[in-house]
Parts: C-alpha cells; sequence; structure tokens
C-alpha cells in the first residue's frame, strides 16, 4: 500500500499545483450556474409566440389589448416574409403586420395559432384581415436533428484536436518534429485535414443510419448541406488547434475546450429556438461558430434553403476558420 498511497499522494498534489486547472474547475460550474439563472429563468412563463411586424397604428381602436395580454410573448420582426416562414413550420403562432391595411397571418393545422386568433378576436383585433398559411409542423426531432450532429461535430473537432495536440507537445513527439523541415501550418493544416475526413465520414454514417429508422424531413440540397457541414468542421478545428496552440498542461486544455464547448451548446439553438430571448443572448450567440453551423444546415433541412439563402452563415463560418487557423499558426510553439 505504500507504493500506492505514494503514487495517490503525488497525482493529488500535481493537480492541486497546476492553479490553472484547478481554478477552471472551480468557475466553470459556477459560470454555467450563473449562465442559467440569467438567462432561462423567468416567472411568466411564455404559451403563445406573436412576432409584430410594423408600427402600431395610432388610431388603433382603442378598446384594441391584445398587446398587453400576459403569457403571450410579443418579438419584433423586421423581416415578414421570414415571420410567415415560421409560422407555416409552426416555430410562431402568429404574425401581425400592423401596416395598413392591418393582417395577421396564422397556420390552419395550428391548434396554438387557433387560440391566439380567438384571443385577438376577444381584445378588439376583430377588423384585422386575416390570411392563412398551411405549412406541416416540423417535427422535433427533424428539427432539433441539425444540432445534435453539430454538437458532436463540435466535440469530436474542439477535443479531437486540440486536446490531442496538447498531449503531443507535453510527451515531447512535437519537439521531435521541430527538428524536421515541417512548418507549423503544414502541420496544423495536416492535423485539420485529418480529423475532417474522419468527422465527415462518421457525420454522415449517423445521418443516414439514424435516417433508415426515422425518415428525418429533407427539404434542401443534400450538396448544400454537405458544404455547410464542412465549412462548420473547418472552422471548429481551426479553434481547437488555436486554443492547443501553445498550452501544454492537458487539464487546462480540457478546461479551455469545456469553456468553449458548452456555452456553444447552450447558446447555439441546439435543444431549443432563441426566439424571444434577450438581444444580448442573440448577438452573444451570433459569436459562436456552432450557431451558424446549426442556423445554416437547420434552414437548408426544414426550409429547403439554396447557398444563397445562408450566405450570411457560409461567410462567417469562413471569415472564422481563416482567422482563427492564421493566429493558430502565428502564435504554435513545438515545446
Amino acid at each position: 500500500m505504500k507504493q500506492f498511497f505514494a503514487v495517490f499522494n503525488a497525482r493529488n498534489i500535481e493537480f492541486l499545483r497546476d492553479t490553472s486547472a484547478l481554478s477552471w474547475n472551480i468557475l466553470l460550474p459556477v459560470l454555467l450556474v450563473l449562465a442559467f439563472a440569467f438567462i432561462f429563468s423567468n416567472d411568466n412563463k411564455t404559451i403563445y409566440k406573436v412576432a409584430v411586424y410594423g408600427e402600431q397604428n395610432a388610431t388603433q381602436s382603442p378598446s384594441f389589448t391584445f398587446m398587453q395580454t400576459r403569457h403571450v410573448e410579443f418579438i419584433r420582426e423586421y423581416s415578414l416574409t421570414a415571420a410567415i416562414r415560421k409560422v407555416d413550420t409552426h416555430q410562431l403562432d402568429m404574425v401581425i403586420d400592423f401596416s395598413p391595411p392591418s393582417r395577421y397571418w396564422i397556420n390552419s393545422t395550428s391548434s396554438s395559432g387557433y387560440l391566439t386568433e380567438r384571443i385577438l378576436w376577444g381584445t378588439g383585433g376583430r377588423s384585422f384581415q386575416k390570411e392563412t398559411v398551411d405549412g406541416q409542423e416540423v417535427r422535433y426531432v427533424d428539427w432539433v436533428l441539425p444540432g445534435i450532429l453539430a454538437m458532436n461535430m463540435m466535440f469530436s473537432c474542439l477535443f479531437g484536436v486540440g486536446y490531442v495536440i496538447v498531449r503531443y507537445r507535453k510527451n515531447g513527439f512535437l519537439k521531435r518534429l521541430k527538428a524536421t523541415p515541417l512548418s507549423p501550418l503544414q502541420f496544423l493544416v495536416a492535423q485539420m485535414l485529418s480529423r475532417l475526413l474522419l468527422i465527415q465520414a462518421l457525420t454522415i454514417l449517423i445521418y443516414i443510419g439514424c435516417d433508415f429508422f426515422i425518415d428525418f424531413k429533407m427539404l434542401g440540397s443534400y450538396l448544400n448541406l454537405f458544404i455547410i457541414s464542412l465549412l462548420g468542421a473547418i472552422c471548429l478545428i481551426s479553434l481547437g488547434l488555436l486554443v492547443a496552440a501553445r498550452l501544454s498542461s492537458e487539464e487546462l486544455a480540457g478546461g479551455l475546450l469545456n469553456l468553449i464547448s458548452w456555452p456553444m451548446m447552450l447558446l447555439s439553438g441546439v435543444w431549443f429556438s432563441l426566439e424571444g430571448t434577450a438581444a444580448w443572448v442573440k448577438m452573444l450567440a451570433q459569436l459562436l461558430p456552432l450557431t451558424h453551423l446549426v442556423e445554416g444546415a437547420r434552414t437548408i433541412m426544414t426550409e429547403g434553403a439554396s447557398l444563397m439563402d445562408i450566405s450570411y452563415q457560409l461567410a462567417v463560418l469562413s471569415i472564422m476558420s481563416i482567422v482563427f487557423l492564421f493566429i493558430g499558426a502565428r502564435i504554435f510553439r513545438w515545446e
């Protein structure tokens, strides 16, 4: 037992002396709890979601009190076409357009839309012109699938590249590579292509296998889905390479990668829509590469979007990939 306790004690001392890793292990759960407390705590539970387009008419009847209805979440929309499309796919219960002539849209197959319309009529909105759409509801499994696949890619890209390179450096493997003509950029690109090939093959196999049993809804092009998946994987791998560019502590690398991956998993729309959340939450989500990967893939699958429709997501992922890879190559060290 003497040998056992010697090793046991040495490992404890090693961990406690690594103050950076110890700090992350303490701070990470605290930060996650605070994030949940500020972002998702709400005493007023929302039952219906209504998008509002245009400014309310000043000559509106004084009896129109629909906008003061409790438990109805009113979301400001600046694209009427996009809002109607969300009603069509049951992401919103109603769209109200205050521009003359005042109109509203509901989905004729939605029970929530039916009840929201009755609330509108009972609060002075019978003068609004009714418009209907009849799109079928997107199943939750169809909606959440792009997020699950993207989340799996995120963990594989970040930990499969970033954590491994840190271990290479700690074991002295990178120090031996330094004596070769290999440049940091060549090494990083080789790591990227290797992981990219593996993660794309695995993602395709997972999708095909699950689709065989569940029959996912796919309205867009498989080629477009592959392109956004490829670009998203490149961006996430580049981020993992950036994190591992100079670290030599596996514990610290694990803490940083968790610090990066958990906010992306919570705020990138993987499990739930960010419709109606605070504006600062949406702005923060736009800084996360997983957000653009999930949005692009989900729009292709559930709405049949083209590459032009997701050009913003493609551009953001491309810029992030270039920036991450460039900085990672510049600050990379072998030892």
